[in-house]
């Protein structure tokens, strides 16, 4: 049974170990947003970690093969595995967000001074239901090439993001979706070049439906960063890089999709000095 708080149903979705039960428990509660079974914020408190399965086998990044280029079906079974891999975690990253912030939301008073309004957690709630469409696409995918989530080991690095920046909400948004999600506008044009170039037009069509996604998920980060810093009287440039440079490791990478970037509302001062 879900929760009866946006919270509540967050930390379902976070305590679920299984994948495809994640993925289509996320994307009922947002159903049940829309149709008003679920009305209240709430709140909750997050795990530490979210449950995961026993496969895939996780690494740290250092000791995890180098993948190939996608030229044939192990290859590309093994990028698409990869990518459902960052869209699992993703999943959790924003449900924790909604969960682990939700104290700020109007409804629960705010916190000194600053309060975000239901807008903020309905956007985290069309993030999460993306990214849960994008896994069961993605899943879908590989099952046609007799594969599935779990076959392949995986990186363990994707929720140190979340652990870093669980104390800073500004911090949130400038590391996962301003960098983390905003990395991926760089890289999947040239996915689906390539999946066009060997005729491959529905593993193209799913990576298409996911880049799409990922620009208004990118815009949700922005525009509450924003949001955040008119509040509290910071310069949005000096502060994004500040928190970059605090909890990110390493410079962003080039080139940078400056377009795809720009409609999320990005700034190139922002993130070129970083790079």
């Amino acid at each position: 049974m879900l929760s009866n708080t946006l919270a509540g149903a967050a930390l379902t979705v976070l305590k679920t170990a299984d994948p495809q039960n994640k993925a289509q428990k996320t994307r009922r509660i947002a159903a049940s947003w829309r149709d008003g079974t679920i009305a209240e914020i709430g709140r909750a408190l997050p795990p530490v970690r979210p449950a995961r399965p026993e496969k895939p086998e996780l690494r740290p990044p250092k000791d995890m093969p180098k993948r190939r280029k996608a030229g044939n079906r192990e290859n590309k079974t093994a990028l698409l595995h990869a990518l459902a891999h960052i869209e699992l975690n993703a999943i959790d990253l924003a449900w924790d967000i909604i969960a682990r912030f939700a104290p700020l939301a109007e409804e629960n008073g705010g916190e000194d001074g600053y309060a975000l309004p239901r807008a903020f957690f309905e956007d985290w709630l069309k993030v999460a239901d993306d990214e849960a469409k994008h896994f069961l696409l993605l899943s879908t995918r590989l099952s046609d090439w007799n594969a599935a989530y779990g076959d392949l080991p995986a990186h363990d690095g994707l929720w140190d993001a979340a652990e870093k920046t669980a104390h800073d909400f500004a911090a949130r948004l400038a590391v996962v979706p301003m960098v983390l999600e905003a990395r991926g506008l760089d890289v999947t044009p040239a996915m689906i070049e390539k999946m066009h170039a060997q005729d491959d037009g529905k593993t193209a069509e799913i990576l298409e439906v996911i880049y799409k996604d990922e620009i208004t998920h990118v815009e949700a980060g922005t525009v509450w960063f924003k949001h955040w810093c008119a509040h509290h009287g910071k310069d949005e440039e000096r502060y994004f890089q500040e928190l970059v440079r605090r909890y990110f490791r390493g410079p962003l990478k080039k080139p940078f999709n400056d377009p795809a970037r720009i409609e999320a509302g990005m700034i190139p001062d922002w993130y070129y000095p970083l790079s």
